[in-house]
């Protein structure tokens, strides 16, 4: 509460406040040890090497004390105390060992064995189980009660889970499940049924695991002591012998997982403890959806063809770069320098987006490079640089826990990135006040435990109109942090953004029309965000994805800013990253304008720094975006792409017109794991290495550079760095790296806010936020504390133009699109797991009332038309949608979400808006005419993948 006031000044950063902490000295076996007050004995104890006994308790849990194993002598007390739950007191004398407690500890355990299943050798757990471990310690040997209580024989596996079974025979009530359910993940799902010898872990209302409202997440897996819950993958395959520690390749979390392997083989993935990023935590994706790995369907034959209508060839890994090599001169020598690029992936390493980018600089001779963070967070870039100077998040995950006011906007935290979001709901359930700003009412706004203090319903594309009529209460009512504004920011930028907002057409009242929230509402928003302490703003692709999508960031930079919730822990604008490595892709330099560390290619400073590096001329103009490439290649002056781990013929708006674009060009070279879409239109297919095949880094939503440690050779040959090395010596610019550490110790050199990134460093460290140099040698975890990176913060005026995509008779209707929790992105992954039991189709969500008006029922085929064109789905009548906009996910191709998507896009940066579609929606009997033509191409060219003798 002190931290809350005094930050709430503006004045000191929490960070820098000096708390003490009581320190007390007790004796624990005949040793003095020194503690902070409030220490439990048991930790007390483990932090001084002495080790009590115990099942409930775990270092990742709040102390339970019901397994009765870790209890304590006090001296001067009567009775046993369980040491996890009893306080440390100075002077106390305690003893963890005696004859006494030997033989209660032994009596318990007893009573644990006498209710469990005799098949302790073949028990999957067997080498891993603190039961057995626990049996040890206390030396029971034998067994008196002859198993009466035992009820195993009555009771069955639940199999319901496609990763784990829940054996109830071996469950010992010691509650660590149903708490790390309720503390870590924050689902509730699990509870305690029955009583005494009956007692049982169950599911939701008993139901099989899959029924209930598990999400799979493994923390329940994590925590049981025993085999009740285990892993499908270690009964089939036993203990594993060995782990290395990687990094997840699916959201923007990046969570830290340890891999624990049989030789070359993947038994299980644990999330890591020690991980920054996730601390112990994982989801169903990160978990247990690794599978993909070695999928069937993996391609680990390059192969060739001159068109796409030909039979595919397989050859040699020489003949195919030789044949890349040699299509891109010809192209370039008859079409000119400028007729190639390449595209970097947000699911590669740094290390490989780094050479992408630098193939086509040095190699191709011009700037046609990009990413895909181009259609997702582009607009984070541009709006963060321009207000605030960097194009990054300011805080650190682990800032939530100090937040006091969370506003979350145009993000589903829960399905995009559910590790946070269980950060974020014990924040919430521990107090912190939440105000929702989504179209949907997703499931933050009202879940197990959690509800939204508000939710601002408003309709898609409006999110500029709303943050103005935010910021024009925070203007209006005096709630603006002054002294912070003076000290910190442009003030002349300030008057004149501050005289915009306070306009009446910016008010509540004038923007309701607009946004359809009602304006009472907002006003209560807007002072509970600029009053209620520590502020913190997270969004996603919901602000990014809109033809205003710049304008967006820069609007919630401001409200930043005007509050002083910028600098400290607890606050602070921050982006969540769609795929694993969206930010580093950026850093890197994937951008077309832009050379790593976000500085332009016109700067002749920086040019000439990367040209004497890299031993050639730099161009100085930007080259083509994605959308540029698309229209030069229907142009007849774009011809060749080199297209590194990204499906842009999916997760790209207006299919239709990306494939014309793809049949245009002369040739395609997909480098990637499977044959996804964009490869079916290619001419040289590379086989990928996954996550698991490469050594490299990853960069999260919070600036976390991550290590990502090969744990099996890659299945192909070779991982994707050594290939894009390999295709440059054949275009006549050599690369010679041995070690993908040699590419970020030359990232470091020529990067200053990655001057101080190394593998060894890395490995010191675990991780590291950057900017890390000499000023920050261990890295930055919250940006803008002093002042900010550009100097004075700058507030941008922020005026609503609505979209040109508008609702007619024609088309009544909004879709917007996003994702779900067991699917990733354009689901090439998560397809080809267990992962499709959850979610095997994409759905069109649509409101009762929407749904009456045209006839539909829920399950039922309707046909969605739009100006772009048109597909058919199945409806889901839910009332999470608000009449008038409906809403699907994008993560199966025939689908084809993004065939009825525009090519209209931000102003800035030519993100597309994804989240603005006009559409009308009908029942329909039939697929699409462009999902029978899908099914007709898709066949043939899955006949044309044959491997050719």
């Amino acid at each position: 509460m002190i931290e809350t006031i005094l930050t709430r000044d503006f004045g000191t950063p929490a960070k820098d406040i000096d708390v003490a902490t009581e320190m007390i000295t007790l004796t624990i076996d005949g040793v003095q040890v020194t503690v902070p007050a409030g220490t439990s004995l048991m930790r007390a104890a483990a932090e001084n090497s002495i080790n009590i006994p115990k099942l409930c308790a775990t270092d990742s849990l709040e102390p339970f004390g019901s397994c009765r194993l870790c209890l304590v002598e006090i001296e001067g007390r009567r009775g046993y105390p369980a040491s996890c739950t009893t306080p440390a007191e100075a002077g106390m004398v305690v003893r963890t060992q005696s004859p006494k407690l030997q033989e209660v500890r032994k009596g318990v355990m007893e009573l644990y064995i006498s209710d469990h299943p005799l098949d302790c050798l073949t028990c999957p757990a067997n080498g891993n189980c603190e039961l057995q471990d626990m049996a040890g310690v206390t030396g029971l040997r034998e067994v008196r009660y002859g198993y009466e209580g035992a009820n195993h024989l009555k009771l069955k596996k639940d199999e319901s889970n496609p990763y784990f079974t829940f054996d109830s025979s071996k469950c010992i009530v010691c509650n660590r499940c149903v708490r790390a359910c309720e503390e870590t993940q924050g689902t509730f799902a699990l509870t305690i049924s029955g009583r005494g010898f009956d007692a049982r872990v169950s599911a939701g209302q008993s139901e099989p695991f899959m029924q209930s409202e598990c999400v799979s997440c493994g923390a329940c897996v994590e925590a049981c002591p025993t085999a009740t819950l285990t892993e499908k993958s270690v009964i089939w395959l036993g203990q594993a012998e060995h782990s290395i520690t990687t990094t997840c390749a699916y959201c923007g979390v990046g969570c830290s997982l340890k891999a624990e392997m049989k030789g070359n083989e993947v038994v299980r993935m644990v999330p890591a403890r020690d991980g920054k990023a996730n601390e112990g935590h994982a989801c169903v994706k990160g978990r247990f959806a690794w599978g993909y790995a070695t999928h069937k369907d993996r391609i680990l034959k390059p192969m060739i063809r001159a068109k796409i209508t030909d039979p595919w060839k397989e050859v040699s890994w020489d003949e195919a770069l030789d044949y890349a090599a040699s299509e891109f001169k010809r192209i370039q020598a008859k079409h000119g320098r400028d007729a190639i690029g390449g595209i970097v992936s947000s699911r590669c390493t740094n290390e490989e987006g780094y050479l992408v980018q630098k193939l086509v600089r040095a190699a191709f001779g011009n700037n046609n490079v990009d990413t895909c963070a181009r259609v997702c967070h582009s607009p984070t870039g541009y709006g963060l640089k321009t207000t605030l100077g960097e194009s990054a998040g300011t805080q650190t995950f682990k800032s939530v826990e100090k937040a006091d006011v969370i506003l979350v906007i145009g993000a589903n935290p829960t399905d995009g990135h559910p590790v946070f979001a269980s950060r974020m709901k014990k924040r919430l359930r521990q107090g912190a006040r939440l105000i929702v700003i989504d179209p949907r009412r997703i499931d933050l706004v009202k879940s197990p435990h959690i509800r939204a203090d508000y939710h601002l319903q408003l309709r898609p594309g409006t999110n500029v109109a709303m943050i103005s009529a935010l910021a024009h209460v925070i203007v209006t009512e005096g709630l603006m942090a002054n002294d912070f504004i003076t000290e910190r920011c442009d003030l002349r930028a300030f008057a004149q953004w501050r005289a915009f907002v306070a306009q009446p057409e910016n008010s509540p009242e004038a923007m309701e029309a607009i946004t359809g929230v009602p304006a009472q509402q907002v006003r209560d928003a807007a002072r509970l965000y600029a009053l209620g302490g520590n502020g913190a703003i997270f969004y996603g692709l919901g602000v990014t994805e809109h033809a205003q999508g710049s304008t967006a960031v820069m609007g919630i930079a401001n409200l930043a800013m005007v509050t002083g919730n910028v600098g400290r822990p607890g606050v602070g604008v921050n982006p969540l990253r769609g795929q694993n490595n969206v930010q580093g892709s950026c850093d890197i330099g994937s951008f077309p304008h832009e050379l790593p560390g976000y500085r332009h290619v016109s700067d002749t400073t920086v040019r000439t720094l990367f040209e004497q590096a890299w031993g050639v001329p730099l161009q100085a103009e930007p080259g083509l975006r994605i959308p540029n490439m698309f229209e030069a290649a229907l142009d007849g002056s774009f011809m060749g792409l080199y297209c590194q781990g990204e499906d842009i013929v999916q997760s790209d708006p207006n299919t239709q017109h990306v494939t014309a674009a793809l049949e245009a060009m002369e040739c395609i070279v997909v480098q990637d794991i499977f044959l996804n879409e964009t490869a079916k239109y290619a001419h040289v297919l590379l086989p990928g290495s996954s996550f698991l095949e490469k050594d490299g880094t990853f960069t999260n939503a919070e600036r976390r550079i991550s290590r990502v440690r090969k744990v099996m050779p890659p299945r192909a040959g070779y991982a994707d760095w050594e290939v894009t090395v390999a295709l440059s010596n054949r275009l006549g610019y050599p690369m010679n790296y041995r070690h993908p550490s040699e590419i970020m110790d030359e990232i470091a050199r020529l990067t200053p806010t990655f001057s101080g990134v190394s593998y060894r460093r890395l490995d010191e460290l675990g991780s590291i936020q950057w900017p890390c140099n000499d000023e920050a040698p261990e890295g930055t975890p919250t940006m803008h504390v002093d002042g900010f990176v550009r100097g004075k913060g700058r507030f941008i005026i922020t005026q609503y133009v609505a979209t040109d995509e508008k609702v007619t008779r024609k088309y009544p209707l909004i879709l917007t699109t996003g994702r779900i929790l067991s699917q990733y992105n354009v689901g090439a992954q998560t397809r080809r797991t267990e992962n499709v039991r959850w979610h095997a189709e994409d759905r069109l969500e649509i409101h009762p009332h929407d749904a009456q008006e045209r006839g539909i029922e829920d399950g039922q085929w309707v046909g969605i038309h739009s100006r772009a064109g048109e597909t058919v789905l199945r409806a889901m009548i839910t009332e999470r949608m608000q009449p008038g906009v409906v809403y699907t996910t994008f993560h199966f191709p025939e689908s084809g979400a993004n065939v009825i998507t525009t090519e209209n896009s931000d102003w800035a940066t030519n993100c597309p808006e994804y989240k603005v579609t006009a559409v009308q929606v009908m029942p329909v009997q039939q697929q699409s005419d462009w999902q029978l033509e899908y099914a007709r191409f898709n066949q043939m060219q899955l006949g044309l993948a044959e491997p050719v003798a």
